[in-house]
């Protein structure tokens, strides 16, 4: 496993308030590097998350969670990061887990290391939900020509090789997508972890929303017609 100063915590934010300063201090207690990209909020979520001890980038407009990562992943690789694990604002995510994809990565020596909620536990997920996500993950397979048990979980773990090589383009949340179907195309090595998804009332309100998910198909969508 990286040293602690060289793992970093991504984490892209839009609006998140309060929550984004739990979040980070959750974090630190184990991986103190921990980097959020602020999307251009109107509230001050960039100020919780300095008050909890985070590195904060600012977007000067709101450009999306793509956008965001791919900022993030440039300036984290730049500033000497070996491995960087992208972590959701939201609180749906378990810091333990950050632990369970490294040894993954130890274990098999991929490149990119994907969090399966399907091969660990998801705690109150809807059910219209889960079987959106089985369509996204029957697509995926489809389109990538890569077996996934989960393709649009936000808990993942890239090592600097992976890192400099990805470019995400799609600024929205098919932004999942697009990493896998560069995985593929860049030649990089995949594994999996099984992981914990907790659905909240806040995370349920603020990103997993079937109207996202719509809105993901549409822009994977689009992202095709473009190839």
């Amino acid at each position: 496993m990286a040293p602690p100063d060289k793992l970093w915590v991504l984490i892209a934010a839009f609006n998140e308030g309060e929550m984004i300063g739990r979040v980070v201090t959750d974090v630190r207690r184990l991986y103190p590097r921990v980097l959020v990209v602020d999307d251009c909020s109107s509230d001050n979520t960039a100020i919780e998350a300095l008050a909890a001890g985070a590195i904060v980038l600012r977007h000067p407009i709101n450009l999306g969670q793509g956008a965001s990562l791919q900022t993030g992943l440039r300036y984290a690789v730049a500033n000497g990061a070996e491995h960087i694990v992208t972590f959701d604002a939201d609180g749906q995510h378990r810091v333990d887990d950050i632990a369970v994809l490294s040894a993954k990565e130890r274990e098999t020596g991929a490149d990119i290391v994907l969090g399966s909620r399907f091969l660990g536990t998801t705690e109150n997920i809807p059910p219209l939900r889960r079987a959106t996500l089985r369509m996204a993950i029957l697509f995926t397979r489809m389109t990538s020509g890569i077996s996934l048990s989960d393709s649009h979980n936000g808990l993942r773990l890239l090592t600097r090789h992976a890192a400099e090589r990805i470019r995400i383009r799609q600024n929205r949340m098919a932004h999942a997508s697009e990493i896998i179907d560069q995985i593929t195309i860049l030649g990089l090595s995949v594994a999996e972890a099984p992981v914990t998804i907790m659905y909240t009332e806040y995370s349920l309100r603020k990103g997993q929303r079937i109207g996202n998910a719509v809105n993901v198909l549409a822009d994977l969508f689009v992202a095709r017609l473009k190839k």
